[in-house]
């Protein structure tokens, strides 16, 4: 028998407890492990790697969107929800296999065998189109979350100096330190708060709390000091954008 290794990702007990008595007439399923929060089932994907996920919607801390965003890996996902319209949206959009608590063992069934077919021809999830429809738009974000390893790092976004575009990396100083995340810069601009954070060059947006004095670098070239001295160039657009804000 083709066995599928699967991790239950629940911060409640009783319904990782229902999905393990669910999966006991389904012997292809093994479970590797099972996860009561976020950081616990990211540390378990990268090193389990694990097939199949349930993954709970609403866990503190981390919730099973910002799981999916850490894994950066192909998984084929059965989300758990309980009470969130806007996710139930765009699983449907996205004909995303969901669980809506409390659930039938008829319906895990149901939802079982499409995520069974969804291996066999290697459909996985659209991470990005979820996480995307799924976000508020007008929100800019409170923290940025890196992944190094199986370890997670909450950065909160005030606590950003400046990030820094590395090829398909970008580089978030904060406190002294340099946290790799693979995302496009303009990306990550998109959601940050436009008052707080600047696109000042094409490789760098710069936390304008930080910013200690503007320089004369050469003819329509600036540098920017921050407070801690480090030194950024600045564009003609992106001085443009700074004049703006100050």
């Amino acid at each position: 028998m083709d066995t599928i290794k699967a991790l239950i990702i629940d911060d409640e007990e009783l319904a990782r407890s229902i999905i393990r008595e669910f999966l006991s007439d389904h012997p292809d399923i093994q479970v590797v492990a099972e996860c009561s929060n976020g950081y616990e089932a990211v540390k378990a994907v990268t090193e389990l790697k694990p097939e199949l996920l349930f993954l709970d919607v609403q866990m503190p801390k981390l919730n099973g969107f910002e799981v999916l965003e850490l894994i950066e890996s192909d998984l084929i996902v059965i989300f758990i929800t309980a009470y969130e319209q806007y996710a139930v949206r765009a699983f449907e959009v996205h004909a995303v296999d969901y669980l809506l608590k409390p659930f039938s063992r008829e319906r895990f069934d149901q939802a079982l065998a499409r995520a069974r077919e969804k291996r066999t021809r290697k459909e996985f999830v659209p991470r990005l189109d979820i996480l995307s429809a799924t976000k508020p738009s007008n929100e800019p974000a409170e923290r940025v979350l890196v992944r190094d390893g199986s370890r997670v790092f909450v950065i909160p976004t005030e606590k950003i100096d400046y990030i820094e575009a590395q090829d398909d990396y970008v580089a978030i100083r904060s406190e002294g330190k340099s946290h790799l995340k693979k995302q496009r810069l303009s990306d990550l601009q998109a959601m940050l708060s436009p008052r707080k954070f600047v696109r000042i060059h094409r490789s760098y947006i710069l936390n304008v709390d930080r910013l200690a004095r503007l320089e004369l670098y050469a003819k329509d070239s600036r540098m920017a000091i921050l407070k801690d001295g480090t030194k950024l160039q600045v564009s003609r657009s992106g001085y443009d954008a700074l004049k703006e804000l100050l």
